[in-house]
């Protein structure tokens, strides 16, 4: 490193004057003839590598490294580790509150080794957008979005008055009030920069590409701007808003080309359904996925917006749509300034950053191409358990009867030939008695930023809806239908083009500006609808315009829950079961006794862009952004502490210091081997984040409703998991409480497991006390893709709080392994071909892992041994810096430690 830290590239360095003004940037294109050869997603992990090279964080080593990306490069037989500086982090609350009380217990750790704590600082920009906490309480009432609100101040108000703390308390950190919108909306529509425009210290301003890192796994939905961006855990992020650089395998990129046009009849939920199905078969974990070909450009950007939201689905790192003039027309739509667009544009096309998807001369190279035809794609939902398991409509029918019928599994519920045709009856307020059968529809949601960003599927909705009314089409009155839109815009242009008082009519009030049902926040059911699906051992379904589906997270008793578009929202929300045949089967009669099929309501895409051209307009972005900070009465009358330092109270059951630096010292650790450890749980595959730590509910004989309720706290005002995570004491005993886990030491499903000395069964929690108590190290073995679904740092944390060392999977989702790290768990992974089942474990064994003397080398080969049994298996600390994290008991141990010297 020089004296200086003086940047090796700044001969490269390039300017360009407009109205007064010196701009500055990086001419990428001048470096090496390679770079015109380069996916455009790799061009922005170049100017961010070349930008902030100092041989220090950033060496020239990942400048040359990602210039010589090439189609040749295979993850797993010639990985190449960079550095990347993300320009900024962006935070939901369910996230953010635990990485807002990481930050203030860092503080308190600074102090507490005799360093100073202020200078524990978001350096980069941190926006925090609070939308995981509002519930659908009420619904099918024109006072639903007031009730619902009330309630969430009610429920949440210390954190809320934390969250505003945090704003004053730390520099660089914009919070945005409750009731603003969903944070990967706001981010598109507001947040996002497209191209960031630094001051320097001469007086002129800097150029550099947008990118984004967020504590939410649907953070790709900005790719779909051109903005590269994906989801790390909470405590990666907190690392970045310290300044650290995000240590990674440059990617292979696959090139999703787009030929062709869309049916009028089919949406962009369709397409990104049939995409996350594709990819999923195709594989391309820890991969980028770049669109390109003449059909990008038939895409609006809502379009492509949906499909990067839905990365994760698809198991890509990003999904990633580089920058033409259909994006700087979008940004001229949400009200961005024409000056800055014309910047923005003049910089794109000096870097050889805007694309035109016409020209063929300007792809470039792929690891690999595949291509899909858009004339191809049919009306589509994806169920019932998993976000790729796409089905057509006109399939829909006979897939949910295999359903019933197949074994328990992604695609099966295992209900008896005689018990299929089952039901129960209840009788309702307006005193008619209705039945519910299996695949009845008992929640029906258009809810989600997957869909609700979208002007397409939402102002298609309300046609329909309109359609559906003029054709004196209703809604059982049991199914609780809602509308959570993404944010204020939405409701302005349902207003404005007519169609809100259809959808209020069908019950599709507006309940709440924020995720609410897709992650869960679905409220409860009606009891007597409750009792009559457990009475009858009943599949019924819910159905969403949302990104996920897993088992148990919509809703305890929608065992059987569909993505869908808006439209078909509605439109089995007519119907009132999801096994329909929409094209044999009508959905009601009109006035005259005539059957009225979907066809007859179905709008077309050029009568919904007719509507779309008329009222998606600057003026309501303008309008509703202007006051995007100020947020409700309710939110401007907290009041809160000045202080640097928080002050915490023993008595909050919502924020509470945790114990994660108790103990430390400025001096690294001793490493050690993991001997005569017990196995906690013993799990199958596709174990989700949602499964090790449940965001939703807290069931009332769970160990959390234990602890809340001795501390006097009815369950009324339990709250969900999600909102509690700021308190450790809670977070732990959720960890594993999902009602759907699958633990093979237990015979039924739920969270309970085996204190295996006793031989007695125990909930997961208190099994790890006795354990712990005992003095015995706990690890998990597991099947295939654990930790998969959203990033959630708790699904990290939980498990270090249990006492888990290390965990033992076949393989893991991304995120969550470097979580795993982040907390100094080990990761470690069977060798191919084997598992636990090759291995003849049962999860009864004693464990013993035996750690080199010599020091960790990422990947290297560990040994284990379970009761006589050895085995190898691959270290899962895949860089350098992985192995740091580890010595130093995880990446927040390490920080503090750095800061301090």
């Amino acid at each position: 490193r020089s004296s200086t830290g003086a940047n090796p590239f700044a001969q490269f360095e390039k300017t360009f004057s407009q109205a007064g003004t010196t701009y500055k940037y990086f001419d990428l294109a001048s470096i090496d003839s390679k770079y015109d050869q380069l996916p455009y997603s790799i061009r922005v992990l170049l100017e961010s590598a070349v930008r902030n090279c100092d041989n220090f964080h950033i060496l020239e080593k990942d400048v040359q490294s990602i210039l010589g990306w090439s189609p040749a490069l295979k993850q797993g037989s010639n990985d190449v580790e960079v550095s990347f500086k993300p320009a900024r982090v962006i935070l939901q609350d369910f996230t953010g509150v635990p990485a807002v009380v990481d930050f203030a217990a860092m503080r308190d750790a600074v102090l507490d080794l005799g360093g100073n704590p202020e200078k524990i600082n978001p350096i980069c920009p941190a926006d925090l957008v609070i939308d995981h906490s509002v519930q659908v309480d009420f619904a099918r009432a024109p006072d639903a979005l007031t009730k619902n609100q009330t309630l969430e101040f009610e429920r949440n108000k210390e954190r809320f008055t934390f969250l505003k703390w945090g704003a004053k308390a730390f520099n660089n950190m914009l919070i945005v009030p409750p009731g603003s919108g969903i944070v990967h909306q706001v981010n598109l529509e507001y947040l996002a920069r497209v191209v960031f425009e630094n001051d320097t210290t001469d007086g002129s301003k800097i150029l550099y590409p947008d990118s984004v890192v967020g504590t939410d796994s649907h953070t790709t939905m900005i790719n779909g701007l051109g903005v590269l961006g994906w989801g790390v855990g909470g405590i990666e992020a907190e690392a970045v808003m310290l300044g650290q650089s995000i240590s990674m395998l440059l990617p292979e990129v696959i090139g999703y080309k787009l030929v062709g046009k869309l049916s009028p009849l089919v949406t962009s939920t369709d397409l990104v359904l049939t995409i996350t199905k594709h990819l999923r078969q195709l594989g391309v974990v820890g991969k980028f996925v770049e669109f390109y070909g003449p059909g990008v450009a038939e895409l609006s950007i809502a379009d492509r917006a949906t499909i990067s939201n839905m990365c994760p689905e698809y198991g890509a790192t990003v999904g990633y749509f580089p920058i033409d003039e259909n994006t700087l027309g979008y940004m001229k739509q949400t009200n961005r300034s024409e000056k800055k667009i014309d910047i923005i544009r003049q910089y794109l096309k000096a870097t050889q950053q805007l694309r035109n998807y016409a020209d063929a001369t300007q792809d470039p190279k792929f690891t690999q191409s595949i291509t899909l035809d858009l004339a191809t794609v049919v009306t589509s939902v994806s169920g019932p358990k998993r976000p790729h398991d796409r089905v057509s409509v006109s399939d829909m029918p006979q897939d949910f009867k295999s359903c019933l019928s197949n074994p328990v599994g992604f695609k099966g519920f295992a209900i008896a030939p005689e018990a299929q045709a089952a039901f129960g009856e209840f009788q309702w307020d307006d005193g008619k008695t209705y039945k519910l059968q299996h695949g009845s529809v008992v929640i029906a949601a258009i809810t989600s930023c997957t869909n609700t960003s979208n002007p397409s599927v939402m102002l298609g909705a309300g046609l329909l809806a309109k359609k559906a009314v003029e054709k004196g089409l209703n809604i059982l009155p049991y199914i609780k239908t809602s509308l959570s839109p993404g944010s204020g815009v939405v409701t302005y242009y349902l207003k404005e083009s007519g169609v809100i008082p259809y959808l209020e009519k069908l019950g599709f009030d507006i309940v709440g500006y924020g995720c609410m049902t897709c992650i869960g926040n679905s409220g409860p059911l009606e009891e007597n609808v409750v009792n009559t699906i457990e009475k009858n051992g009943l599949v019924c379904a819910g159905v969403l315009s949302g990104n996920r589906n897993f088992e148990g997270r919509i809703h305890p008793n929608t065992r059987a829950n569909y993505l869908a578009s808006p439209l078909l929202v509605i439109a089995y929300a007519i119907a009132g079961r999801v096994d329909i045949d929409f094209e044999k089967e009508p959905l009601g009669v009109d006035a005259n006794g005539k059957n009225v099929f979907l066809q007859d309501i179905w709008p077309t895409r050029s009568e919904i862009q007719e509507v779309e051209n008329k009222h998606v307009i600057p003026a309501m972005f303008q309008e509703v952004y202007s006051k995007i900070e100020q947020g409700s009465q309710d939110w401007q009358t907290l009041q809160v502490s000045e202080g640097k330092l928080f002050s915490w109270s023993a008595d909050s059951t919502y924020i509470k210091r945790p114990p994660f630096f108790e103990g430390m010292t400025r001096d690294l650790p001793k490493l050690q081997s993991i001997q005569k450890a017990r196995c906690l749980l013993f799990l199958g595959d596709s174990v989700t984040t949602d499964h090790i730590s449940p965001a939703g509910s807290i069931a009332r004989t769970s160990p959390a409703a234990r602890f809340l309720a001795e501390r006097n706290i009815t369950p009324r005002d339990f709250n969900s998991y999600g909102s509690r995570r700021g308190n450790d004491a809670i977070m732990s005993r959720g960890t594993f409480a999902n009602i759907r886990l699958v633990n093979k030491l237990v015979t039924k499903t739920g969270p309970r497991t085996v204190h295996i000395p006793s031989q007695e069964e125990l909930d997961i929690f208190d099994a790890a006390e006795r354990y712990r108590e005992e003095g015995t190290p706990l690890v998990l073995v597991v099947g295939k893709d654990y930790g998969s679904g959203s990033s959630r740092d708790w699904a990290a944390k939980g498990p270090f709080l249990l006492g888990v060392k290390a965990v033992i999977a076949e393989s893991y989702e991304r995120i969550h392994r470097s979580n795993l790290v982040g907390m100094g768990i080990i990761p470690l992974q069977f060798l191919p071909g084997q598992s636990a089942e090759t291995l003849n474990l049962n999860g009864r064994e004693v464990y013993n892992i035996a750690l080199p003397e010599s020091g960790l080398k990422p990947g290297q080969k560990i040994q284990v041994e379970a009761d006589g049994t050895v085995f190898e298996t691959i270290l899962r600390f895949d860089t350098e810096v992985d192995i740091t994290y580890y010595k130093n008991g995880g990446i927040l141990n390490y920080m503090i430690r750095k800061m301090l010297s």
